[in-house]
């Protein structure tokens, strides 16, 4: 395990910032003093310009033929002052480690935020384009691709911190049951991808709303555990699923001067209840549906100013595993390469987001949660790295996908779990 870093004195050191990305005008950034909390926030459209090969199901054979409709990426930047963070996602199905650890740093080269002060996620929706270029088999496209995606990402940051203004921020609770559990019993006992309504599901939506001092919206933060698989293998438009139709609800509903920001919970297990089709009607309709909670939730929470930020990340090493043969159950197990996995805490005024980098099952994230001592604690996952699919014990020994294709053996859900609750209490 390496050292946790918890770099929570330093002074970024504010001056003029050359952007990497073309323009010679240097950007000022502004920044709070005393306990004013300030927040900037921007968003970015990421869509390809022309047809690439798609993420999310290994049978699509061809390139995306049109666009239903545009991927975002958005960046929301808080300071207090003293330390300066930034939360950014993307309608992506992730970022590999070396392709979020490059963007990372590339983020803090154009601004002065510091690394361990970065969260870097996607929603993980498989409506998106490929981003997978650490291997031979990349694509020219792909390649080009990713490299004015790592460009537009550093430009939101950028564009978020020219827009940095004193804010009020608050947080609310609400429920969406239009997610359900998909590790499905099959009559043979063995464990599959289907709907199981017995099994664990975490329904609770999390809802941030960051307001101007006026008490205008400028930003909403939602958090909800599902898988984006609405869209299936038979579906060869871009798009961004779930998270961009909720996203686009919520913004219309505040007429579009609210920015929304949306992240996924721990949902490795988790699956809409419709889906996987190629009905885009189902896709705008769970969004419809956790828009509307959004949107309630958002206009009930009261805002309140200042707020400091502190953030701590570590990473671990995990005892890797090679992929089972099946999905039957009592598979035996066998050791491969450790599998790092990067955890996160950022903690800003009474709201705690932590980061895993991978897919985690929702009963780790539900008890994450529960035993936190911060109330409005958000699991993002698919944060800084993907170290895959990220199980509770119990279900090596079941089987199903997630036992199957998971890269690290049982234990890693204590190590998980342990160490990052041990990092929250630590920022409480």
């Amino acid at each position: 395990m390496k050292a946790m870093t918890h770099k929570l004195s330093l002074a970024l050191l504010f001056t003029f910032i050359s952007f990497m990305m073309g323009g010679d005008e240097p950007l000022p950034v502004n920044h709070a003093s005393g306990n004013v909390l300030m927040a900037g926030v921007s968003k970015i459209n990421i869509t390809p310009g022309t047809p690439i090969p798609m993420s999310g199901y290994g049978n699509r054979n061809e390139p995306f033929k049109g666009v239903r409709d545009s991927l975002y990426a958005s960046a929301v930047v808080f300071s207090d002052g003293e330390r300066t963070s930034v939360l950014i996602t993307a309608d992506l199905i992730g970022f590999s480690h070396q392709l979020a650890s490059e963007t990372i740093q590339q983020i803090e080269e154009v601004t002065g935020i510091d690394q361990d002060f970065i969260l870097l996620s996607a929603t993980h929706n498989h409506g998106g384009p490929s981003n997978r270029t650490y291997t031979d088999e990349a694509p020219p496209e792909v390649i080009n691709y990713v490299e004015a995606l790592q460009k537009s990402i550093v430009a939101v940051v950028r564009k978020a911190l020219e827009k940095m203004q004193p804010v009020l921020l608050g947080a609310g609770t609400g429920e969406c049951r239009m997610n359900i559990n998909r590790r499905a019993r099959f009559a043979d006992g063995s464990i599959w991808l289907g709907r199981n309504p017995d099994g664990p599901c975490d329904h609770e939506v999390e809802v941030v709303r960051i307001d101007d001092l006026n008490q205008r919206p400028i930003a909403i933060m939602v958090n909800w555990p599902c898988h984006g698989t609405i869209g299936g293998q038979e579906n060869y438009h871009i798009t961004g699923d779930w998270p961009g139709a909720a996203a686009r609800f919520v913004e219309q509903s505040f007429d579009h001067k609210v920015i929304v920001q949306v992240t996924a919970g721990a949902s490795a297990d988790i699956n809409p209840i419709y889906g996987p089709n190629d009905k885009f009607r189902d896709i705008d309709a769970i969004g419809m549906l956790l828009g509307e909670e959004v949107e309630r939730v958002a206009r009930s929470i009261e805002t309140f100013p200042g707020g400091n930020i502190e953030a701590l990340k570590m990473t671990l090493n995990a005892k890797g595993k090679k992929r089972l043969a099946s999905r039957a159950p009592n598979q035996e197990l066998n050791s491969n390469d450790d599998v790092e996995i990067h955890l996160s805490a950022l903690k800003i005024g009474n709201l705690l987001f932590a980061g895993v980098s991978g897919e985690l099952m929702t009963e780790i994230g539900m008890r994450i949660k529960s035993e936190s001592p911060i109330k409005h604690t958000m699991i993002i996952t698919h944060c800084n790295g993907n170290s895959g699919y990220l199980c509770t014990d119990a279900a090596y020994p079941e089987g199903g996908y997630e036992a199957m294709v998971s890269r690290t053996m049982p234990g890693t859900e204590y190590l998980i779990s342990e160490n990052l609750k041990k990092m929250i209490r630590s920022l409480d």
